[in-house]
């Protein structure tokens, strides 16, 4: 196969899976992964892709599921996100102190809460779950402070950890870019944010992962977190069976 036809095909792949990893594409194409890396790094060269460790995704204006910024990602993928969201409504009861981290999943979770009509505490940092809880006076709301991230839509940094400092949480969502349960690691892009998730990890009695089933395997910048640390996953659908058997090594809940 020709270099441009095997361009072609990763980018078929791509658009297809939203990511490709440098192993797979080695064995497809029955080259060395050193040639497979030149590619991705001629293709990110024309910005056709973006590489990550291990592979590549699309590009930010072009991917629809990773960007950093909020704005850009509240109102993608909404379904999925309601079907989540859903169902980690149904592990919170009356009475609980539960803490919601920047994730655009959990703005729908924040819906299913007033929906629910649950009598609760939310703790969350994130501006846009603040405006929703004005609307009830069923839920105590606590919004930490800090410096404000205006790609997350929320506060960051030393003085919003200072503030978490002496909450303990009965249950937290967590938001993600992506989870490798092989490898154990479970990321974000930006190091505040993956400072304040795990903050609040150390801090929650029961943590859970609002993802997508398609982030598993997907590789960001910054570990936060391990499988030990949190209780189990709620996707929209079941991941593949490669993903759960995994999961079930780690003891990992599937929601």
């Amino acid at each position: 196969m020709f270099v441009e036809e095997r361009h072609k095909e990763i980018l078929r792949l791509l658009n297809e899976n939203q990511k490709v990893l440098v192993k797979d594409l080695s064995k497809r194409f029955q080259v060395t992964e050193d040639c497979i890396r030149k590619d991705l790094a001629a293709m990110e060269g024309q910005n056709l892709l973006k590489r990550t460790y291990g592979g590549a995704v699309l590009p930010d204006s072009l991917h629809p599921g990773h960007s950093n910024l909020v704005a850009s990602r509240k109102h993608k993928n909404v379904e999925q996100k309601q079907k989540i969201a859903k169902k980690a409504v149904k592990l919170i009861k009356n009475g609980d102190m539960v803490f919601l981290d920047t994730s655009t999943t959990n703005i729908e979770l924040a819906e299913e809460i007033i929906k629910a009509g649950l009598e609760i505490t939310v703790v969350s940092c994130m501006m846009d779950i603040a405006e929703i809880f004005q609307t009830t006076k069923n839920v105590k709301f606590f919004l930490l402070g800090g410096e404000f991230n205006r790609s997350q839509n929320g506060f960051l940094g030393s003085l919003t950890l200072q503030m978490m400092e002496n909450f303990r949480f009965d249950i937290a969502f967590m938001g993600v870019v992506g989870a490798d349960p092989e490898k154990n690691v479970i990321m974000t892009y930006v190091p505040e944010d993956g400072l304040m998730k795990r903050h609040a990890v150390e801090r929650s009695s029961k943590v859970y992962l609002m993802m997508e089933s398609k982030k598993f395997g997907f590789q960001a910048n910054y570990v936060y977190a391990g499988f030990e640390d949190i209780s189990g996953v709620i996707c929209e659908k079941q991941p593949d069976e490669s993903t759960r058997e995994r999961l079930e090594l780690r003891e990992t809940e599937i929601i």
